[in-house]
């Protein structure tokens, strides 16, 4: 069984569509895409640097733009199942055929606005823990003040919350944790600080109409199988505010008999967490087009 996974933020690189764009049809679908949504994807895709694309505004709509533009080059790709990681559920939502690829990225870019104007009420960001035991880091986290925002599974955390709280963690950092490293986001996602932009999401999730998922949508809220596009359209609106566990999306993956991961562009973070916690299952990450014949083989061996 194959599941398809999308990233979230800070898997974006400067240049990363540059090869995408190449592809026949692409550079006029993603064009496409800019004009509907006010943002030229391509120019940021391609030319922008690291700072430009670390806005989140930006980064949000690019990553499921890569994604959607990523999985139509497969091909009919049959997946038993669909998950990404924080903005990657929408990029889930439209494979899973929940919205459609116009209701995705019109969401998202409303997403990234919102969270970008809510981050910009405090001075807030994210950071890794690299090391340590989640049974002794959450609490030490809430001791802090913080947000255990991302929790990855292999023992990987992310931690949330102002800045001060940030550099409090750096000093004192969990018993067992290697090291604390500051994530390139703009802002504690996941969290409480982010309460204003799910109020502007749901305003603007009344205007869609989702349809029920046709494969398994494993939503990173608690892990489970959503059978219901409204239900799933609900969860992409509170989650802005509320942790991502992705280790229970792998736990699920386990219980539906994943066998393969495809990670879609700009690959690679899901993909080193699977190798992690899926010992057995067969991982692939697009990261350029050089990677798509690799993935078609794995999908035409172990696809529904």
């Amino acid at each position: 069984m194959l599941v398809l996974v999308a990233p979230g933020q800070g898997s974006q690189t400067p240049g990363f569509l540059t090869e995408w764009l190449e592809l026949p049809g692409a550079a006029d679908r993603v064009a496409a895409w800019s004009d509907a949504i006010g943002l030229n994807l391509a120019h940021y895709g391609t030319k922008a640097d690291a700072d430009e694309i670390r806005d989140t505004a930006v980064a949000q709509p690019l990553l499921v733009a890569a994604g959607l533009l990523s999985a139509s080059a497969l091909g009919d790709i049959g997946p038993g199942a669909v998950a990404g990681h924080s903005v990657g559920e929408i990029t889930a939502a439209a494979l899973s055929g929940v919205l459609d690829d116009a209701a995705a990225l019109s969401l998202v870019r409303k997403r990234g606005l919102a969270m970008a104007d809510a981050a910009a009420i405090t001075e807030t960001g994210m950071a890794a823990l690299l090391g340590g035991d989640p049974e002794v880091t959450v609490p030490h986290l809430e001791k802090l003040g913080l947000t255990p925002a991302n929790i990855n599974g292999g023992g990987q955390i992310v931690a949330a919350g102002t800045m001060e709280q940030i550099a409090a963690l750096e000093a004192d950092k969990p018993e067992g944790v290697r090291r604390v490293v500051p994530l390139k986001v703009a802002g504690a996602f996941h969290t409480h600080h982010m309460g204003p932009a799910v109020e502007t999401l749901a305003e603007a999730a009344k205007a869609l109409a989702p349809a029920d998922p046709k494969v398994a949508y494993v939503s990173n809220k608690d892990g489970k199988a959503v059978a219901s596009g409204a239900e799933v359209l609900e969860r992409l609106v509170g989650q802005v505010a509320n942790p991502v566990r992705w280790d229970l999306c792998m736990e699920t993956f386990k219980e539906l008999g994943v066998t393969a991961l495809v990670e879609l562009c700009p690959g690679g973070t899901l993909t080193g967490l699977a190798k992690r916690a899926l010992p057995g299952v067969k991982t692939l990450a697009l990261k350029t087009p050089a990677d798509l014949d690799a993935a078609r083989e794995l999908i035409a061996e172990h696809a529904a």
